[in-house]
């Protein structure tokens, strides 16, 4: 998933941050409000979480706002306020769940995976192309029951070409979908990461073209060995 951090306090969004992106999500952080909704403006996230006091623009009128504008992701309200109101008021403004700190980052870790089970049922299907497989839920790739060992970076490449079998995605697609929003890499991290990923699919698989170049546009999925 896509995860913007819109929280003010390094203590807790730089380690949460990386907590996230060592389970393959791509992170960023927003350090209050109004930097919060202009990164929501400007690229598409799967979860916000979201503190609430902040600077600025504090997150209940962003998350007022957000809904107001018809962001269709999921929003998960970190606060110190842990009384029945605070939690009625916060849900009541759009957020779709709340969790108070302090909190151990494997609560949390839990509370997103039960917040994602809300969306499209297909994210949490095993996503299948011939006898490769990629499980969402154990974020674990086989091919013919063979487990193939990928970095975070080679597995959400891979994720994103099977979520989108037909499509040929170009190389600012891929860059705005995976990299960070203010760490923007170039077409040469692409291609290396894409190098490395065919060639372990091919030592499974045997496959020489898997992922495909179409030149001057991007890349598509090919043909796999059966």
């Amino acid at each position: 998933m896509r995860i913007l951090i819109i929280e003010d306090d390094d203590r807790i969004a730089k380690p949460l941050a990386e907590d996230l992106k060592h389970q393959n999500h791509v992170v960023e952080i927003a350090q209050d409000g109004k930097i919060g909704l202009e990164y929501v403006q400007a690229t598409q996230y799967d979860l916000i979480l979201l503190d609430l006091m902040l600077p600025r623009l504090d997150g209940l009128t962003v998350c007022q706002r957000l809904r107001a504008e018809h962001f269709q992701g999921f929003i998960l309200m970190i606060t110190a306020k842990d009384t029945t109101t605070d939690k009625i008021i916060g849900l009541d403004a759009g957020a779709d769940d709340y969790i108070v700190k302090p909190f151990e980052l494997d609560e949390l870790a839990a509370r997103i995976r039960a917040v994602s089970r809300r969306s499209a049922e297909t994210r949490s299907s095993i996503l299948q192309y011939g006898l490769l497989a990629l499980d969402p839920n154990l974020c674990q790739v086989t091919y013919a029951g063979q487990l193939v060992s990928l970095t975070p970076k080679e597995y959400m490449i891979l994720e994103l070409f099977l979520r989108n079998p037909s499509q040929t995605l170009t190389r600012s697609a891929i860059l705005d979908k995976l990299w960070e929003f203010d760490k923007l890499s170039g077409e040469e991290t692409i291609r290396t990461h894409l190098t490395n990923l065919r060639k372990k699919i091919k030592s499974v698989s045997g496959s020489e073209n898997f992922i495909e170049t179409v030149y001057g546009i991007g890349y598509h999925l090919g043909k796999l060995t059966n």
